[in-house]
C-alpha cells in the first residue's frame, strides 16, 4: 500500500491538471448561449407583482408623474441589475425617499427633481470609485433605523389624507393640523377602497392551511390593489383613478433651477439616503442567501463598492427619462430571493416587464383607485417604524438616538434629522467615554473595588476617595471593567498600591481577559497588568514583552526568553501565558518551529495575589507536536526547565516521563487544578444561567460535528459555538466506520443514531486538519506487524487511501493553491470518503431522504488557523476558504 502512495504523490503536476483542472486555471471551453434559469423567470414574476403597485404608490405619495414610478422601476431593474454588485437585490423607487422627493418636486418642481437625481448618480459613481462604500456602514444603526421610521410616520400621516378623500399638505404639521377638518370632510368611497386594501393586506398572508400555502404564491400587495380595482369597477363608485398621460408628454431632466446651496443639499440628502439604503439592503440580502447554503455557493457574497457603482448608473438613467430617485428596496429583494432566485437575470427580467406594463398595460393602470394605492403606501410606511429596531435599540441603549433621529426627520427634515442624530450619537459615546461607576464592597474580609467604564482623568477623584475608604493591612481586589486607562488615572492607581503595600496590606487587580503575564525582574503582578491597562492590552489588543535575559538566572547559565502569549482568540477570560522554549549555555537554540501552548509551562512562575511570584512545581511542558500518535499530538516540551533538573532538554514525542524531568501526576493534576479554579472563578459566572437553562430544558444541538481528537482542533473556538449548540463525536483521524459487517464501530454509529434519530439535528459535518497523525501513520503503514488497538482502528482509513490512489478518481482539492504534500491530500480525500461512509448509515440515509439533514465537509488548516468548506459534491470534492464574515448593520 505505501509503495503506490508516494508515487502518486510525486505525479508531474501537469499530469493532474489534466484530469482535474484547478478552478483558477479551467481550460478552454466553447462559448456559452445565455441562457435563463426558470427559477428567475418565477422569481422575476413574484417580484414585478410587487413592485408594479408600490411603483405608482411611491410616486403618487411623492406628488411625481405616475409614470416616473414606472421609469424608475424599470431602470432599478435593468440598470442596477445588471452593473450592481449585489446580484439578487431589487432596485427601484424606495419609500425611504418618499419624503426627500416629495420635498424636492415641492420647492424645485419636477425637472430640477430630475436634475438632482442624475447629479445624485454621478456623486454615486464617485463614492464608488473611492471604495468607500464600506464607511457607510458605520453610521450607527440606531440613526438608520431613526431615519427610515421618521420617513415611515411621514408617509402614513401624509397618506391618511388621501385614504379619507383629501388631499395631502406639504409638512407633517400642516398635514397634522389639517387632519380634523379632514376627518369633518370623510369620503365613504375612499374609505370603503383604502379599508378593503388594507384589510386584504392583513389577512391575506394569515388564511390558515394547505389553502394559504398556495394564495401566499401571489403577492398579498397585487391582491389588495387587484381587489380594490375589481370591487370598484363592479359597484360603480365614483373614485379618483390613476391617470397616466400619454408617454410623449412625459417630462425629462432639465437644468437645475434654484439656489445653489440648496441644490447642493438636495444633492448630498439623495445621495445619503440612496446610498446607505442600498448598502444596507444589500447586507441584509447577503444573510438571506447566507441562510441558503446551496445559493450560497452560487451567488456569493456581495460587492458593495460595485453595488454603489450600480446603483448610480441607475439613478443617472432612471433622472434623464424623467423618473424618481432608485435605491436597493428591501421588499422586493426578501420577494426575490424567497421565489427562488438563483442569479441577477431575476432582476433584469423584473425590469423588463415593467417596461412591458408601462407600454401595453396603460387602460388596466388605470382603473386603480388612487386610494388603494395610498392604503398600500400608508402600511408600508407604518411598516418602517419597526418594533424589532427599537427594541434592538433599547437594548444596546441607544433609544435616545433613535426617539431623537425619528422626530428629527418627522418635524425637520431627513438631512437635519440625520445630523441631529450623528450629534447625539457622538454626544452619547462622548458621554459613556467620560461616566465611570466605582464601587466598593467587602466580602469574607477581601474588599473589592470594582471600576465599571474607561478610567480617565475625570474619574480620578472618585477613585482616590473610593480606595482611601479601604482599611490599611487588609487584601484588596480592584477589578477594572474597561478597555482604557490614562496616564492620570495609571499613576494614582500605582501611587495607592505602593502605599497600601508599604502598611502590610496586599492588592490584586483583576480584569477582562486578564490571564497570568510575565511581570519582570523589577516589577509586579499589579504594575505589569496595570501597564497592560494603560496600553489597551484588556481590551483584547494583542500585546507582546520583550524578550527578557537573565544571564546569571539560577538554571546554571541558561538564557531565558520570556514572552507574554495572552492573545485575544479566547472567548473565555482569565487565559494563561506560556514560555519560549529556553537555550542552554553552549547549546543547540530550540526548534523554530515549537509551537505555544495556551497554558503556563510547569516549572515556570505565575504571580500570587500579591503580586510576587511562586513558584508552580517542577516539571517540563508540553507542546503541540507532530509525533506519531494521531491524535493526541503532544509531547514533552524540551529546555523547560524545573529546579531539579537545570538546564536540560528533554526529548520530544516520549509519551513516557524520563528520570529527573519532573513530568508527573503531580503536575499535571496542579494545572488541571488551576484551570478548574480560574473556570470556577471567572467563567463559571458568566454561564451558569444559560447552563441552568439547559439543564432543565435538555440539549437540543443543531448540528452532530465529527472530527479529529487532536488536541490542537478547539470545536467551540474554530465555530464560535457554545454550551448546547454542538453535539461532539471526536476520534483518531475523524473516521466514520461503514455500518455493519465486522468493520462497524458501536461507538460512532451509536452517536450517529443518536443525534439524527432522538436530538433531530439538521446537519452534519465531518472536520479533517492538516498534520493530522492518523492519516500519517496510514501513509508510513506497513503490512504485517502486529494488531494494535491503533491499527484495528485505522483500517476504517484505508478506503481513503485506496480513493487517493486511484488514478481513475479527481483529488480532493484546496480552492486557489495545490495541497502542500500527501498527507494534507489523504486529509482532504478522507473527509469526502468519511462523508459517503456516513451517508451509509440507515439514519443518516432516511434523514437525508426526507429533506431534514444536511452533510457538510470542513478542513481546518491548523498552521494557518485557515477553515475550508466542501462546496463541490463532485467525485473529487472543492474545499473553499472562509472568509471574514460582514458584521457591519
Amino acid at each position: 500500500m505505501s509503495a503506490c502512495v508516494p508515487t502518486r504523490a510525486t505525479d508531474s503536476h501537469q499530469n493532474r491538471t489534466k484530469r482535474a483542472p484547478q478552478p483558477h486555471s479551467p481550460p478552454p471551453s466553447p462559448p456559452r448561449r445565455f441562457r435563463i434559469a426558470g427559477a428567475d423567470v418565477s422569481a422575476s414574476i413574484a417580484v414585478f407583482l410587487i413592485a408594479l403597485p408600490l411603483s405608482l404608490g411611491i410616486a403618487l405619495a411623492t406628488g411625481a408623474p405616475l409614470q416616473a414610478g414606472l421609469v424608475a422601476a424599470a431602470a432599478g431593474g435593468l440598470v442596477a441589475g445588471r452593473l450592481g454588485g449585489c446580484p439578487l437585490q431589487v432596485s427601484g423607487p424606495a419609500a425611504g425617499l418618499t419624503v426627500v422627493t416629495a420635498d424636492l418636486i415641492h420647492r424645485y418642481g419636477w425637472r430640477t427633481t430630475c436634475a438632482v437625481t442624475v447629479l445624485a448618480g454621478l456623486a454615486q459613481l464617485a463614492l464608488g470609485c473611492l471604495r468607500v462604500a464600506r464607511t457607510a456602514l458605520a453610521v450607527s444603526p440606531a440613526i438608520v433605523h431613526g431615519m427610515l421610521a421618521g420617513i415611515g410616520v411621514t408617509i402614513a400621516i401624509a397618506q391618511l389624507h388621501i385614504v379619507l378623500g383629501g388631499t395631502p399638505q406639504s409638512s407633517v404639521l400642516a398635514n397634522l393640523r389639517a387632519l380634523p377638518a379632514q376627518l369633518a370632510d370623510v369620503h365613504p368611497a375612499d374609505v370603503a377602497m383604502s379599508v378593503l386594501t388594507l384589510a386584504l393586506l392583513l389577512l391575506w398572508p394569515r388564511v390558515p392551511g394547505r389553502l394559504g400555502q398556495l394564495m401566499r404564491k401571489i403577492p398579498a400587495a397585487l391582491v389588495a390593489v387587484a381587489g380594490a380595482t375589481l370591487t370598484a369597477s363592479l359597484t360603480g363608485l365614483s373614485l379618483a383613478k390613476v391617470d397616466l398621460p400619454s408617454w410623449s408628454s412625459h417630462a425629462l431632466a432639465g437644468l437645475p433651477e434654484g439656489p445653489a446651496l440648496g441644490i447642493a443639499a438636495a444633492v448630498l440628502t439623495t445621495t445619503l439616503v440612496c446610498s446607505v439604503q442600498s448598502l444596507l439592503g444589500a447586507v441584509a440580502v447577503d444573510k438571506l442567501v447566507a441562510g441558503q447554503p446551496g445559493l450560497s455557493a452560487r451567488v456569493g457574497r456581495s460587492n458593495l463598492n460595485r453595488e454603489l457603482l450600480g446603483q448610480g448608473a441607475a439613478n443617472i438613467v432612471s433622472g434623464t427619462l424623467g423618473g424618481l430617485p432608485v435605491a436597493g428596496v428591501a421588499v422586493r429583494s426578501s420577494a426575490n430571493v424567497q421565489a427562488g432566485a438563483v442569479s441577477r437575470n431575476s432582476t433584469m427580467l423584473h425590469g423588463v416587464l415593467v417596461v412591458v406594463a408601462a407600454l401595453l398595460m396603460v387602460p388596466v393602470l388605470e382603473l386603480i383607485p388612487l386610494a388603494s394605492l395610498a392604503a398600500l403606501v400608508m402600511a408600508v410606511g407604518i411598516q418602517m417604524v419597526s418594533l424589532n429596531h427599537i427594541r434592538t435599540v433599547t437594548r444596546h441603549r441607544e433609544v435616545l438616538v433613535y426617539a431623537v433621529t425619528t422626530l428629527g426627520v418627522v418635524f425637520l427634515g431627513v438631512l437635519e434629522g440625520v445630523l441631529l442624530g450623528v450629534t447625539v450619537a457622538v454626544a452619547v459615546a462622548l458621554n459613556r467615554l467620560a461616566h465611570t461607576r466605582i464601587t466598593h464592597d467587602e466580602k469574607e474580609g477581601v474588599h473589592h473595588v470594582h471600576v465599571r467604564g474607561q478610567l480617565t482623568f475625570l474619574a480620578v477623584p472618585r477613585l482616590s476617595r473610593t480606595l482611601h475608604l479601604v482599611p490599611q493591612g487588609t487584601h484588596v481586589v480592584v477589578e477594572l471593567d474597561g478597555s482604557f486607562m490614562d496616564h492620570a488615572a495609571y499613576e494614582s492607581l500605582q501611587d495607592w498600591q505602593n502605599s497600601h503595600t508599604a502598611r502590610g496590606g496586599t492588592a490584586e487587580l483583576t480584569g477582562r481577559r486578564m490571564g497570568v503575564r510575565d511581570t519582570g525582574p523589577d516589577r509586579t503582578g499589579f504594575e505589569a497588568v496595570l501597564a497592560d491597562t494603560a496600553t489597551g492590552a484588556t481590551s483584547g489588543t494583542t500585546t507582546e514583552a520583550p524578550a527578557r535575559t537573565t544571564a546569571d538566572a539560577p538554571t546554571g547559565g541558561q538564557t531565558t526568553s520570556t514572552i507574554c502569549r495572552c492573545h485575544p482568540w479566547t472567548p473565555w477570560r482569565n487565559h494563561q501565558c506560556d514560555h519560549r522554549r529556553s537555550t542552554p549555555a553552549g547549546g543547540h537554540p530550540a526548534d523554530p518551529t515549537d509551537h505555544p501552548t495556551d497554558r503556563p509551562a510547569p516549572g515556570t512562575a505565575e504571580p500570587n495575589s500579591t503580586g510576587t511570584a511562586k513558584p508552580s512545581g517542577p516539571g517540563t511542558g508540553t507542546h503541540p507536536g507532530a509525533g506519531p500518535n494521531p491524535g493526541a499530538d503532544t509531547g514533552t516540551h524540551p529546555g523547560t526547565a524545573g529546579p531539579s533538573n537545570p538546564g536540560t532538554e528533554t526529548p520530544t514525542n516520549t509519551g513516557t516521563p524520563r528520570p529527573g524531568t519532573g513530568t508527573g501526576p503531580g503536575t499535571a493534576g496542579s494545572q488541571l487544578a488551576r484551570g478548574i479554579s480560574a473556570f470556577q472563578r471567572d467563567t463559571a459566572p458568566l454561564v451558569r444561567g444559560e447552563l441552568a437553562r439547559l439543564a432543565r430544558e435538555g440539549q437540543r444541538p443543531s448540528q452532530l460535528f465529527l472530527t479529529c481528537a487532536d488536541s490542537r482542533l478547539v470545536t467551540s473556538m474554530i465555530t464560535s459555538s457554545g454550551p448546547g449548540d454542538l453535539f461532539v463525536v471526536r476520534n483518531v483521524g475523524n473516521l466514520v466506520p461503514p455500518p455493519g459487517e465486522e468493520s462497524g464501530d458501536d461507538s460512532v454509529a451509536a452517536a450517529i443514531e443518536y443525534a439524527v434519530d432522538v436530538l433531530r439535528v439538521r446537519s452534519i459535518t465531518v472536520c479533517g486538519h492538516s498534520g493530522c497523525g492518523a492519516m500519517q501513520a496510514l501513509l508510513n503503514s506497513e503490512p504485517g506487524g502486529a494488531r494494535t488497538p491503533l491499527k484495528r482502528w485505522l483500517r476504517h482509513g484505508v478506503p481513503s487511501l485506496e480513493r487517493m490512489a486511484d488514478d481513475g478518481r479527481p483529488w480532493a482539492r484546496l480552492a486557489g493553491r495545490a495541497p502542500a504534500d500527501a498527507v494534507e491530500q489523504l486529509c482532504l480525500t478522507n473527509v469526502v470518503q468519511q462523508l459517503e461512509h456516513l451517508r451509509g448509515h440507515e439514519s443518516v440515509a432516511r434523514a437525508l431522504r426526507e429533506g431534514a439533514l444536511e452533510l457538510h465537509g470542513m478542513y481546518f488548516h491548523v498552521g494557518e488557523a485557515q477553515a475550508y468548506l466542501l462546496t463541490e459534491a463532485d467525485e473529487g470534492g472543492l474545499f473553499d476558504g472562509v472568509g471574514v464574515a460582514d458584521m457591519s448593520a
